[in-house]
């Protein structure tokens, strides 16, 4: 039942994505034009130094690495152990919960959640600045550590309690991350290679989540969930330290 269920969401998301990509090819206006001139490896290798180490001339530059891979620490701790803990059995610490369960808060509830977030975090963003809102948007992406330490501590056997709990950490995560991108597109980006930093901050970002992910297995069995999910919860401080001091480099009142 299993193999089966896995590969019909994977056909359907295969013809999805062959019907998306079909309809691009006609949608999209093609104004590039293609560079005539080819470029050598040497030539190439030359202009990737030159864009790596641009970046890392930026203004703030090393401050802002460090809020980069911060911002989303404690994600990185918790993004592999959460789905185990609601999964495992009450004895081992866990909330005991079905696949089916699971599946639906995550997939319609959190989906929803996530989503509504994010919008909310846009509206909150272009009508008040990135600037003033930033320490906001790091204290709201924080909100699902506290939901999973309370439920690590407390155990509840209500569904709907732990829904909410669940709700929470997607709504917290949509809302909170798009200050996140945000700030690497308006401060670390902008220049002469704009995308190319881009790419790269985002790359950064994502190493910030796994390395922590590579050590939460051996963290939550050696602490346990429940004082595991405490040490994420104050794993958290530094994403607050860093995200109230950290300075802009561009304006960003007419974003």
């Amino acid at each position: 039942a299993y193999s089966s269920a896995w590969m019909i969401i994977f056909a359907v998301i295969a013809v999805i994505m062959v019907l998306i990509g079909i309809y691009h090819i006609k949608v999209l206006p093609s104004t590039q034009i293609p560079s005539t001139t080819k470029k050598t490896t040497s030539e190439v290798g030359r202009e990737l130094v030159g864009v790596i180490a641009n970046f890392f001339t930026k203004k703030h530059i090393l401050y802002y690495i460090c809020f980069i891979i911060l911002y989303r620490l404690a994600e990185g701790f918790i993004m592999k152990i959460a789905p185990l803990f609601l999964r495992a059995s009450r004895e081992a610490g866990g909330l005991g919960l079905s696949l089916k369960e699971i599946g639906t808060l995550n997939g319609i509830f959190g989906s929803a959640a996530f989503v509504l977030g994010s919008l909310l975090a846009g509206i909150y963003v272009s009508k008040f600045g990135l600037k003033k809102t930033l320490f906001t948007l790091c204290c709201i992406f924080n909100l699902p550590f506290v939901a999973y330490t309370f439920l690590a501590v407390v155990q509840p056997t209500d569904v709907y309690l732990i829904g909410t709990c669940i709700t929470m950490e997607y709504f917290g995560y949509g809302f909170g991350f798009v200050g996140l991108t945000l700030f690497m597109m308006q401060q670390i980006a902008p220049g002469k290679h704009q995308m190319s930093h881009y790419a790269f901050a985002s790359g950064i970002m994502n190493l910030g989540v796994m390395l922590p992910g590579m050590v939460s297995g051996y963290l939550s069995d050696l602490l346990g969930y429940r004082n595991f999910f405490i040490y994420v919860l104050i794993a958290t401080i530094p994403a607050f330290l860093i995200t109230y001091f950290i300075p802009f480099t561009y304006d960003d009142s007419k974003k």
